[in-house]
């Protein structure tokens, strides 16, 4: 028996050097392909293929049809355009022009004045658009002049921008959110709703770090515009309350049951239409920058989804998913060590892809480790939301740092400097949130759909 146990052991030793020996051959293909200058989404199926073509003895041809078809012809997926095209819609209505002055008289109270216009129009913003880099360059382009011209520190205005963009993929609807949903099949509506408290906690924890801020550096804060009275205040933020109805309407008819995810995309884009025809912003040329603006940005999601889902049924054929949450297991961390080292893990990531290639391309690995280890999918999606936003202000590859840098001309190492307390915000809502699981699933247990 003893002879028994060592023989079992080598062949173990055996196959754990050669799915070592596979992994490190798929990651070099995928690096020495990215580096050539191949689009993400290819790159992925060329990827697979390879792993196919070499490892397994199913034809990779037929694998590859099947896989891309079914992935694209996800009817979940639909939701993803048409949040797309909502956000294009807006973007391009006077919604951006009209947010600062709705917004500045309610801010001149608190601490820090209207540098709270960032996180609140981010917050805004982000209820409509589900991008980080759209919130992030909307926001920038109605905060940024303004607060320069009013004589804010240019570190404490970009750096809670750069943040505070963030919020787009958090507050739903996101675009990551779904991407999520799609890869790890898990309920976009319940996503939407596990999103909402701890996108709301995370731009108090931005708020509250501008008037920590602000109480320490007061001489840096502009003095406050001319008092305003109640009914004036009201007057100012007129524009924005259709805005604001548009996402109680979206968001409430997901929450409420009356819609799907994909039916409320659908009247969010009708709405949006209705509110920039209303507003005399929409035009024939406005409509169609809109539509192909969102039909680009989908494609480009398409396709990386497509090679994804190709990837994961090449390394289950493979059986690494499966070997890799054995070997995770066997090292016997804890959940919280597992989350730990996951967000590292993902930080690391996003210094080199953008968030949605990182969800697409990891989910078929991690998901069996997650559910091996205990952890809600539900709760785990929205982790992975936070780690994305961290990694869309960690050079070299942020989103939100290369948007920054477009519109101030700054150098990157700046704006990724200032941003840094933003990112440790992050790290701490991680934190909050795995010792506080609440924050994210009290929300979804009220709410069942």
């Amino acid at each position: 028996s003893r002879q028994r146990r060592s023989a079992a052991q080598r062949i173990k030793r055996i196959d754990r050097m050669n799915d070592i020996a596979i992994m490190a051959l798929l990651v070099l293909s995928l690096f020495l392909i990215l580096g050539s200058g191949v689009w993400i989404g290819l790159t992925l199926s060329g990827v697979a293929w390879i792993g196919m073509q070499l490892f397994t003895a199913r034809p990779a041809g037929d694998a590859m049809a099947v896989t891309v078809w079914g992935s694209s012809s996800s009817w979940t997926l639909t939701a993803l355009p048409l949040f797309i095209w909502m956000g294009e819609i807006l973007f391009r209505t006077r919604l951006s022009q009209d947010m600062f002055r709705g917004l500045a008289p309610w801010m001149q109270a608190l601490p820090g004045r209207l540098l709270h216009t960032n996180v609140v129009g981010c917050a805004i913003f982000a209820a409509v658009s589900g991008s980080s880099a759209a919130t992030c360059a909307t926001i920038g382009k109605m905060t940024l002049p303004e607060l320069q011209r009013r004589g804010y520190p240019d570190d404490i205005v970009i750096g809670t921008l750069s943040g505070s963009g963030t919020l787009g993929l958090l507050i739903p609807p996101s675009i990551i959110m779904i991407v999520y949903g799609v890869a790890a099949d898990v309920s976009i509506a319940q996503l939407f709703i596990a999103g909402v408290l701890p996108g709301l906690m995370l731009a108090g924890l931005f708020s509250g770090y501008i008037v920590v801020w602000a109480l320490r550096h007061p001489d840096q804060i502009p003095p406050r515009d001319a008092p305003m009275s109640f009914m004036q205040k009201i007057q100012a933020s007129s524009s924005l309350i259709p805005v604001v109805l548009l996402i109680a309407a979206v968001l409430g008819s997901i929450y409420t049951g009356f819609a799907t995810a994909t039916e409320a995309a659908a009247v969010g884009v009708v709405g949006s239409l209705v509110l920039s025809s209303l507003q005399g912003s929409m035009s024939w040329s406005v409509f169609k920058e809109a539509l192909m603006g969102a039909t680009r940005l989908y494609c480009m999601i398409a396709l990386i989804l497509a090679g994804a889902a190709f990837l994961t049924l090449s390394m289950g054929y493979i059986g690494l998913p499966r070997h890799l949450a054995e070997w995770i297991g066997g090292l016997g961390l804890s959940p919280f060590a597992l989350i730990m080292a996951l967000m590292v893990f993902f930080i690391i990531l996003g210094c080199f892809l953008d968030g949605i290639s990182m969800v697409v391309l990891t989910m078929g690995v991690l998901m069996p480790t997650v559910q091996k280890a205990g952890i809600d999918p539900i709760w785990f999606g929205i982790f992975i939301v936070f780690v994305v936003e961290m990694a869309q202000i960690t050079p070299p590859v942020g989103f939100n740092l290369f948007v920054l840098q477009g519109m101030t001309g700054k150098q990157l190492p700046y704006i990724a400097r200032v941003s840094m307390p933003m990112f440790f915000l992050m790290m701490g809502a991680v934190l909050l949130i795995y010792f506080v699981p609440g924050i994210v699933t009290w929300l979804p247990t009220q709410m069942k759909l």
